[in-house]
């Protein structure tokens, strides 16, 4: 049936849980077809508000055309979408920011209430009605057989080579029965191709021909480059050291420009025969994959640019044989992590004087995107390294600070701070042996000295002196920034 058929089916009050994962893989259709019907609801003066839950995030037109035409009471796990992440902070959407690995079992359990519908992407319906799975997984396993009613689109624009792809699990089930998952290395496949649906619940099938909403990276730059260069040399280290194998353990890294300086900097210092274990193929891990140097990886989603997306459809036939897209929930399952030993490498706001960091917010109270999945990783695997350059906003802001202003990963969770400046191995020190080489090696010359000035002051006049703290000054330095434009004095 036409999109704006199948939205209709769509009450207000529902909790409909869309496909996406970081501008993969989302319904292109529906959802603006349904914010077209709740656009005109307003105008008669009627109520019309969803609680949508996705993957991660999706693009504007599902996260901003529902945002904008005010169609959304709730919204998890994470958002990028300005509409969206406009409307949160001014606090008129509820939005619960929680680890990506989290959702499906929430769901499971029924802390997330009924699922009225499932709007999911795929790229193809098999005869005996199976799903080829599209470009993301996401939730979209739990989201189908969670849901009442089911709508499908169908995407013919995304590429045929998909089928094969996919391996998805059906073995999870509640505590207590919950077994061992039977995954002993980022390439093993223990599950099956396809998605599956009972057919009595599909309420609509929308064809659709649209790609995927992604942006284009930019090239490495310098401060990029210094950071990679740190965190590579971190790993040759550790393999002199006997921590690491040559082969590094399965990799996972974030979204955006520092990763991907990263990825290159591994095939620009030597490494080989590497494997992923990660949530989101991007264009530097599809590079290494290509060229050989990462063999096999293993996620959730692609997230890919425009050209990203060319090579990977005229390659698929390799990329097939070495990449598998798993439901998130085994993408980002904590046992998992820990079992195959992940090297955890994700972008942070600000981490503070004793390893505390802030991923999600702008001075404490503002959400920028979300948790996502960094914590499954960061709390679970061998190594939880974060990165940053160490100013931003030219210079206005340190993103070492003597207090975070939110916490999403606590200093126990945190094993090494990277910046251009330099990189702080935190493992096996105490408060004040960590602050030490923050100072020393993460924080910006012009910081690094009122960093130095707070902890001398701190570790001679704070109260307690395990992790010392001047209270009425911790957080002085976002107040400083918001009264004035600039962290410095």
């Amino acid at each position: 049936m036409p999109a704006d058929e199948a939205a209709a089916l769509i009450a207000p009050g529902m909790t409909v849980g869309m496909s996406g994962f970081t501008g993969a893989g989302y319904p292109k259709a529906v959802p603006q077809a349904l914010a077209q019907r709740i656009l005109a609801a307003h105008g008669r003066g009627e109520a019309f508000g969803l609680r949508i839950l996705t993957g991660a995030s999706t693009a504007p037109e599902l996260d901003g055309a529902l945002a904008k035409v005010g169609g959304i009471d709730f919204r998890l796990p994470y958002q990028s979408d300005p509409e969206l992440r406009a409307r949160i902070n001014a606090g008129l959407i509820e939005y619960m920011d929680i680890h990506l690995g989290q959702v499906a079992q929430y769901a499971w359990f029924g802390f997330l209430g009924r699922i009225d519908v499932a709007v999911i992407e795929v790229a193809g319906i098999l005869p005996d009605g199976r799903l080829v799975p599209s470009t993301s997984v996401g939730n979209n396993k739990t989201w189908l057989d969670l849901a009442d009613k089911v709508v499908l689109e169908v995407n013919r624009r995304q590429p045929p080579g998909l089928d094969g792809m996919h391996d998805i699990y059906y073995g999870t089930a509640l505590p207590p029965e919950r077994k061992p998952i039977p995954l002993l290395h980022p390439g093993d496949r223990i599950g099956e191709p396809y998605l599956k649906v009972d057919p009595a619940k599909v309420v609509a099938v929308v064809e659709t021909d649209g790609p995927d909403r992604l942006g284009r990276f930019a090239p490495p730059d310098e401060t990029s480059r210094r950071i990679a260069g740190h965190l590579v040399e971190f790993f040759r280290h550790e393999i002199r050291a006997g921590r690491l194998h040559e082969h590094l353990l399965p990799l996972q890294s974030g979204v955006g420009n520092i990763a991907n300086a990263v990825l290159a900097g591994l095939r620009e210092g030597g490494f080989g025969g590497l494997t992923a274990f990660t949530e989101v193929i991007q264009d530097g891990m599809l590079d290494l994959i290509g060229e050989g140097i990462i063999q096999t990886a293993s996620a959730t989603a692609l997230s890919l640019s425009p050209e990203g997306v060319e090579r990977f459809v005229r390659d698929i036939d390799t990329y097939r044989k070495r990449i598998v897209l798993r439901p998130q929930e085994i993408s980002n399952h904590a046992e998992l992590v820990r079992r195959l030993g992940c090297i955890a490498m994700n972008g942070m706001v600000e981490a503070d004087l004793y390893g505390n960091v802030n991923s999600t917010h702008v001075a404490g109270t503002s959400i920028i995107n979300g948790i996502g999945g960094s914590g499954d990783f960061a709390r679970n695997g061998f190594l939880s390294c974060f990165v940053t350059p160490s100013t931003a906003k030219g210079g206005a802001i340190s993103t070492i600070v003597p207090m975070v202003s939110h916490v999403d990963h606590t200093e126990h969770d945190v094993a090494v701070l990277v910046t251009e400046q330099g990189l702080a191995d935190l493992r096996g020190l105490s408060p004040k042996q960590r602050a030490r080489q923050v100072i020393a090696h993460c924080a910006h010359p012009d910081y690094r000295p009122l960093l130095q000035d707070y902890f001398d002051r701190a570790l001679r006049d704070s109260r307690g002196k395990h992790t010392p703290h001047l209270l009425n000054e911790a957080l002085s330095w976002h107040q400083r920034y918001l009264d004035t434009g600039s962290m410095k004095p």
